[in-house]
């Protein structure tokens, strides 16, 4: 299997937070660093946090970088809060802490998969507070015209074909990626296109036929907007996602109230309300802060 690498300009994140871009200023209130990923949905969900930090009488700086590598290894120590996903951030910190063969611990059980990450994070400095009911997972999709010729609507009805994958870089070898994709459903990933997860580029090469498969997720308004088909995960290769803020436990200690806050923001979403949001950022082009200001006042979030 080859991956193929077709955007570098956005690929290649910086290993210091030092050097990532950053925006907010800590003039006034409380300093807080955030940091999480730069696609669409965490970008959406990081405003969600900073306008709601902001109002709340924190200063907010916040660092949007391409994978979470480029911030995991500078938190909790300068990184005060991430928005993360449940597994995701689970199996990172469970790699982190037994090495890189170590048995996974997360499922596709909400509550089991909390319970099992909670004494991780603890173990690193970090606090995870309580999942919302938005579960973001990974997805996979085709062109309607090949889901009616060849007969699929799930991603076992791909076993034993030969597919170009376009997907996120870090795809390879991931159970919730590539690897559940070969080893779960025998599908034979002849090539990876590293196009970036539900970007642009990702559509565009299933539409004009480069790659058979897209990497997308299960909150992602695109899929339906352009006709795309989001084939079902029969065979369950994806553990379970929901949004959850990680928080440096140091900072909790000195910040009692950003429980609330978060723990509010996230009892406030779910799959449909979350797609609407960002719905109105990648289709109709408002801002993400605009849109997390307006839902937070919509909600009564906001003082």
């Amino acid at each position: 299997m080859r991956i193929r690498r077709t955007i570098t300009a956005t690929l290649s994140a910086p290993l210091l937070l030092g050097g990532l871009a950053a925006c907010g200023d800590d003039d006034e209130g409380t300093p807080v660093t955030i940091a999480s990923q730069n696609f669409p949905e965490a970008a959406l969900v990081t405003a969600l946090y900073e306008v709601l930090l902001e109002d709340n009488g924190y200063a907010v700086d916040t660092k949007l970088v391409d994978t979470r590598d480029a911030y995991m290894e500078d938190f909790p120590e300068k990184v005060d809060i991430v928005p993360e996903y449940l597994s995701a951030v689970g199996e990172f910190l469970n790699v982190a802490a037994n090495g890189e063969g170590a048995e996974p611990i997360t499922s596709n059980d909400t509550a089991a998969t909390l319970e099992a990450v909670a004494p991780v994070a603890d173990e690193a400095g970090i606090t995870l507070l309580e999942p919302s009911e938005a579960n973001s997972q990974n997805a996979f999709f085709v062109t309607p015209e090949f889901a009616e010729t060849e007969g699929v609507t799930a991603l076992s009805d791909l076993e034993g074909r030969t597919i170009t994958l376009a997907a996120a870089p870090d795809c390879e070898g991931r159970s919730d990626c590539e690897g559940g994709l070969s080893e779960v459903y025998g599908i034979d990933i002849e090539e990876i296109l590293a196009t970036g997860f539900a970007s642009p580029e990702t559509y565009t090469a299933v539409s004009d036929g480069e790659a058979q498969l897209g990497l997308t997720g299960t909150i992602e308004p695109t899929v339906e907007e352009d006709g795309f088909v989001r084939l079902e995960d029969d065979r369950g290769i994806q553990p379970a996602q929901n949004l959850i803020p990680a928080v440096s436990s140091d900072f909790l200690a000195d910040n009692e109230d950003v429980e609330g806050l978060l723990d509010d923001l996230m009892a406030a979403l779910d799959n449909d309300t979350l797609n609407e949001l960002l719905g109105r950022v990648t289709l109709d082009r408002e801002k993400a802060e605009d849109v997390a200001e307006d839902f937070l006042e919509q909600e009564g979030l906001l003082d």
